[in-house]
């Protein structure tokens, strides 16, 4: 597979000092959704931008009966449908001449004997080295089977300098016990260093920018803390719903989809003490001491300090849709949740008596992730009653100008703002607040890289800081079995409680209001 020539546009997003070796990758599930959404056009951008090794192929793995030129079909049609750089014909054919197709099942000891083959022959013909990138693009109840049979074909085995790595989709797991058994089982045949447990979200350029917006700036850093800021709240809400994946949704509900995972990892990106280097291990020594540091809730906890919601009927974006209870593959009398609201402390020097907000939902009025940094008053309300109508109070609900709000907008567009207050132009004294933006594209002038580009590349390069390890999985699950277990002992909301278009249940505005404070609206 011959790399194109470098373009700018990625080259600037995604530079490294070094080049990825050769190497093959191996997608189980590579007829499914995610192969077709994001693994292939990630790895087609990659390849346009020169920064895919010389000597790279993609052997898919899955049920599906068909032969290499059906496969090389089926991922040309995804890159053109869900890729973000277009097709050019000579490229593809050099960039196709590295697909291979092995069909099976994965509890099938022949699979796997037919995929060495076809590894050592890319290999031979190839240039591949021997290295091997796998990843599990396949529900999570696969991953110990898979786990146990690449062990078994000896394709774990690490000999002659060369690297076999495995990148595991979320959620991994469902709960604390079936992550320990999982990460039992795959540290039994693999070291921690092999295992790359991806959270795409962590391949975002925003998130990744947390980092350098904190640790490179000397005006923020110093305000970090809790003698400075009043509270964090930390959105990710979606506009659609379920999209045919009813089936999935109902066994995991919004609090193990999205809070366990991305929330709780935004979380310790924003909380963390600065690292002693920027490498993996630094790093994530750093974001498990958040985790650590978060109490785990009680059932009198849960049921104070967190919501939960289902979405009915109504309209998102200007099209009316149904609820939750009438999407394909989903109960009518569903108890899963489709919302999730909490709020979490964080007991450690820097952040004692900050709380952290946090919130996930389905069918809300639009798609956005973001951080929202909001800082305490002025010590004294020197313009108090000249806020103007616009100023939104927060966090003192009083009279004064609107507080200081930190934002870094993580999707759709990729920024951060600042909102501070100013005078309005005039003979009076009338304060109102504006807002600073920083936007990727219009200061960069070039396109962000996409998620799995980003991390795809970490992978083939070994580079594990954006993934996340065993003790960090553990921890976020143990605060989530506790929010479950806690449900457990309660009744069931009256599902559903929230309107499809609006931004929860109304029992999510008081989970503030008794703090005396008011949820951001992106």
């Amino acid at each position: 597979m011959t790399a194109a020539p470098a373009s700018g546009i990625f080259r600037a997003g995604l530079a490294r000092e070094e080049a990825p070796p050769p190497c093959a990758l191996v997608i189980f599930g590579a007829t499914g959704d995610l192969t077709r959404r994001k693994l292939l056009p990630a790895l087609w951008a990659l390849s346009r931008a020169g920064l895919l090794p010389a000597r790279f192929a993609v052997v898919g793995v899955a049920r599906s009966a068909m032969d290499d030129a059906a496969f090389v079909a089926e991922m040309k049609a995804a890159v053109i449908e869900h890729g973000r750089v277009p097709i050019d014909a000579a490229a593809w054919d050099a960039f196709a001449a590295g697909l291979r197709y092995v069909p099976g099942e994965f509890t099938d000891e022949a699979t796997f004997t037919r995929l060495a083959a076809v590894l050592a022959g890319l290999d031979a013909g190839h240039g591949t080295a021997g290295n091997r990138l796998f990843y599990f693009a396949t529900p999570p109840s696969f991953a110990p089977v898979l786990f146990a049979r690449l062990a078994a074909a000896g394709m774990l085995d690490e000999a002659d300098g060369a690297f076999a790595r495995v990148i595991v989709e979320k959620p991994f797991g469902h709960d604390l016990d079936s992550a320990r058994a999982l990460n039992a089982a795959a540290l039994a045949v693999a070291d921690e260093r092999q295992i790359f447990r991806i959270d795409h979200y962590l391949g975002k350029e925003t998130v990744q920018n947390i980092f350098v917006f904190r640790f490179a700036n000397a005006i923020f850093e110093p305000l970090w803390n809790h003698a400075y800021v009043d509270h964090v709240q930390i959105t990710v809400g979606e506009s659609i719903g379920l999209e045919g994946r009813g089936k999935f949704y109902e066994e995991a509900g919004a609090l193990r989809d999205i809070v366990q995972n991305h929330l709780l990892q935004l979380l310790a990106l924003t909380a963390m003490e600065p690292p002693v280097a920027f490498d993996a291990d630094a790093v994530r020594d750093e974001k498990i001491k958040v985790l650590r540091a978060i109490p785990v809730p009680s059932p009198r906890d849960v049921a104070r300090h967190v919501v939960r919601g289902q979405y009915a009927a109504g309209a998102t974006e200007g099209t009316d849709v149904p609820g939750y209870r009438g999407e394909p593959g989903v109960a009518p009398d569903s108890a899963t949740e489709t919302y999730v609201a909490l709020k979490l402390s964080i007991d450690n020097w820097r952040w004692a008596g900050t709380p952290f907000y946090l919130r996930a939902g389905k069918r809300l009025p639009k798609r956005v992730t973001e951080i929202a940094v909001t800082f305490k008053d002025v010590p004294h309300a020197f313009f108090g009653g000249n806020g103007g109508a616009s100023a939104a109070r927060a966090p003192g609900g009083g009279a004064g100008p609107a507080a200081n709000v930190l934002a870094l907008r993580i999707q759709p567009e990729e920024g951060i703002s600042l909102r501070f207050s100013s005078k309005v132009p005039g003979s009076r004294l009338d304060v109102e607040p504006v807002k600073m933006d920083f936007l990727y594209g219009r200061s960069f002038g070039i396109e962000p890289p996409e998620a799995y580009e980003r991390l795809l590349l970490d992978a083939m390069l070994g580079d594990s800081t954006l993934f996340i390890r065993r003790d960090e999985v553990e921890a976020a699950w143990g605060l989530v079995t506790a929010v479950h277990r806690g449900w457990a002992d309660q009744a069931l909301p009256d599902f559903p409680n929230y309107e499809a278009g609006t931004w929860g249940p109304a029992v999510a505005e008081t989970l503030l209001a008794r703090d005396g404070r008011v949820w951001r609206r992106p």
